[in-house]
C-alpha cells in the first residue's frame, strides 16, 4: 500500500515537473527557460500527428530547438529568422497549437 502510495505521488510530481511553459507577450515568445524576440519569428506551420512524428524522426535537423513530448501528438514547427542563430527551427508540442500559431501569426 506505501509503495502504491508513493509511486502514484512520484507520478503526479512527474507530470507536473515536465509542463511545458509558453509564453507570448507580443514581443518575445518564451518557452520554458528558452526566448526568442518576435522579429526573428518567420512561418509558423501547425502539424499534425503525421507531420509531427516525421519532423521528430526521419525528417528532424539536429540543430532545431526541440520543446516536445513523446506523449502529445501535435504540434508546431516555427521558422527563425535569425542570421546569428544556427537554429533553423523551434518544434514544439502543444495541444493548444492553433492558438499558438493565431497569436504569432498577428
Amino acid at each position: 500500500m506505501i509503495t502504491l502510495a508513493i509511486s502514484t505521488l512520484a507520478l503526479i510530481w512527474i507530470a507536473i515537473a515536465m509542463q511545458t511553459v509558453i509564453t507570448f507577450d507580443g514581443q518575445t515568445l518564451r518557452i520554458d527557460k528558452a526566448n526568442i524576440e518576435s522579429q526573428y519569428l518567420g512561418k509558423v506551420t501547425l502539424l499534425d500527428k503525421t507531420a509531427m512524428r516525421l519532423l521528430r524522426t526521419r525528417d528532424a535537423d539536429p540543430a532545431a530547438y526541440l520543446a516536445i513530448k513523446f506523449w502529445e501528438p501535435s504540434g508546431l514547427r516555427i521558422d527563425l529568422n535569425d542570421p546569428r542563430d544556427k537554429t533553423p527551427y523551434w518544434l514544439i508540442t502543444s495541444k493548444r497549437g492553433e492558438e499558438i500559431a493565431a497569436l504569432l501569426n498577428r
